[in-house]
């Protein structure tokens, strides 16, 4: 051992933990955890922009609402980086290495309707949505009871988002 608490294998570091799910399991986790942290640090930031970004007649309504859900999402940030972490896993180190990881698309727009950015933020939390699915299944396959229970959670929270996010704009429609 080269840290007190860390093994070396190879290039790549696990913390001792708890866990007693096995290397591979915590590789398999970890890499999966990364993915979604980084989307949910890229779905974060892109909320928060069409947040600081919205005009228009249902300006305080929107506002509010792209507020609450930016909170919502970085709320889970520390959470899935924690868990990685208690597997004895790492986690995202800088903006470069969450745009080598996030698999939603960013969106540098200047200028975009009210009505595109909560089409596209719904778009995005469906998006979100599959990829905790696909997490979720990764979990199971390995036992990751702990990080499954979490992530059942999260889905609830992006189909909420998701479903505010249609009824708005359907609800504009009519």
């Amino acid at each position: 051992m080269t840290l007190t608490g860390v093994v070396e294998q190879g290039a790549a570091r696990l913390l001792k933990t708890g866990s007693d799910l096995d290397r591979a399991a915590v590789r398999e986790i970890e890499a999966e955890l990364r993915s979604l942290l980084a989307d949910t640090f890229a779905l974060y930031l892109k909320t928060k922009s069409f947040h600081w970004h919205m005009s228009g007649r249902h300006f305080r309504d929107y506002h509010l609402l792209l507020d609450e859900h930016a909170t919502q999402l970085f709320g889970i940030t520390d959470e899935i980086a924690e868990r990685a972490r208690k597997l004895g896993g790492t986690t995202l180190r800088s903006i470069s290495d969450i745009s080598r990881h996030q698999r939603l698309q960013d969106n540098d727009r200047e200028l975009m309707a009210p009505k595109e950015m909560l089409e596209e933020l719904c778009s995005d939390n469906r998006h979100l949505t599959r990829f905790l699915r696909a997490t979720h299944g990764v979990c199971d396959h390995n036992n990751d009871v702990a990080t499954a229970s979490l992530i059942e959670a999260w889905i609830d929270q992006a189909e909420r988002r998701a479903w505010f996010l249609a009824e708005t704009v359907e609800g504009d429609a009519r």
